[in-house]
């Protein structure tokens, strides 16, 4: 592989790969995997449908696209955002609070080494983490949001793994919302647009996060309670100011427009059930 077949120091910078992983689909048996996962009842065909047009416009948007089979047993691991973070210098595996993802991270590992990604890190003992919880504040820091899902244990290696590219870290304690048993993540209430702009659900977004936003000059565009419900705060950035998002959320799609945002959109109605939209669908493996 060449030298700039992977790397990410960014969550806006142009999205030169990336990895997706087709949902699982089958009969009943299957369809209960994902109840048993906490999806609303999906629809399997038009799931697999809508994730293949999804990943058609990645294309369309300029994004090379390594596409992953599908995991018997794992219907959670269509959302490969979560189990491992790709840094400047190759993916950190993570480990699972969630029984039903339990094992996700060795699967997308070997994809993306198959890709071309060395594995550089991985989280040992009682840490755990999702992706979800982490985002590039900039090129040189990450946030990472103290949850239910990642917890103290995970921060501090991961600040040891990531000062190694020369990356540091900041925390945000994520709220309880609905509890342990339901999934809040820190980018559950963010998604970064381009480098002064950013979507945000102020209810449950920490204020301190705020603050941080602030002091680099971030401005934001606000998501309605309505629009959060169907994932309007899930927004992937294929480059500064261009995005693709669900197709419901067109209140916050005219916000963006508004502030010269181009938003491209696609039909999320089935990931949705499983409160995954596109940045979850979507592992980055080059952003440059």
């Amino acid at each position: 592989m060449s030298e700039q077949s992977y790397g990410v120091r960014s969550s806006v910078a142009p999205l030169r790969r990336v990895a997706v992983r087709r949902p699982l689909v089958g009969g009943p048996d299957v369809v209960a995997q994902y109840e048993a996962a906490h999806w609303q009842t999906p629809d399997l065909p038009a799931l697999a449908e809508q994730h293949a047009a999804f990943v058609a416009s990645l294309r369309e948007l300029g994004s090379e696209v390594v596409e992953l089979d599908p995991v018997d047993g794992l219907p959670d691991a269509v959302f490969v955002y979560d189990p491992a973070f790709v840094i400047p210098s190759g993916t950190v595996a993570f480990r699972s609070a969630k029984a039903a993802r339990v094992g996700e991270a060795e699967h997308l590992v070997a994809g993306l080494e198959l890709a071309g990604v060395p594995t550089v890190g991985r989280l040992v003992g009682d840490a755990t983490a999702d992706a979800g919880d982490m985002f590039w504040l900039d090129e040189d820091t990450v946030a990472i949001g103290r949850s239910y899902r990642t917890n103290e244990e995970a921060v501090d290696q991961l600040r040891g793994i990531l000062a190694a590219d020369g990356v540091r870290v900041e925390v945000f304690d994520v709220p309880h919302d609905m509890g342990p048993e339901y999934c809040l993540h820190l980018m559950s209430v963010i998604s970064p647009i381009r480098e002064d702009l950013a979507v945000v659900y102020e209810r449950l977004a920490p204020v301190a996060l705020l603050r941080a936003l602030a002091r680099r000059g971030i401005e934001w565009v606000t998501v309605d309670d309505e629009e959060y419900v169907t994932l309007g705060c899930n927004i992937l950035a294929v480059r500064p100011g261009v995005v693709l998002m669900g197709r419901r959320n067109a209140r916050t799609a005219d916000l963006l427009r508004e502030r010269g945002v181009e938003v491209h959109t696609f039909d999320s109605e089935q990931s949705d059930k499983g409160e995954g939209g596109p940045t979850c669908m979507t592992r980055p493996i080059l952003r440059a």
